[in-house]
């Protein structure tokens, strides 16, 4: 079996193409608002903090606006570095 070395120049090595995180991050986070909407509003007939659906419910909706904003973070740091570069 032969071995082959590839040379990958430094300005490749260090792009990386992260359009494809930053959309399945807004599509999670979009999903895990409409669960955490769907999840309240079925159970907010009890609005206490013992209604445990309610709960999770609220939490899926701010661990959703927690993912958008890491995916917004992602994104303007990359779109800067590969402004930097052009």
């Amino acid at each position: 079996m032969a071995n082959r070395a590839v040379l990958i120049s430094s300005n490749e090595r260090s792009e990386r193409d992260v359009m494809p995180l930053v959309k399945m991050m807004t599509i999670a986070a979009w999903a895990l608002l409409g669960i955490g909407l769907l999840l309240s509003l079925l159970n907010m007939d009890h609005f206490s903090d013992r209604n445990a659906s309610l709960m999770v419910g609220i939490g899926f909706m701010v661990g959703s606006v927690h993912i958008y904003v890491i995916r917004t973070a992602i994104h303007l740091v990359h779109s800067r570095a590969a402004s930097k570069t052009e």
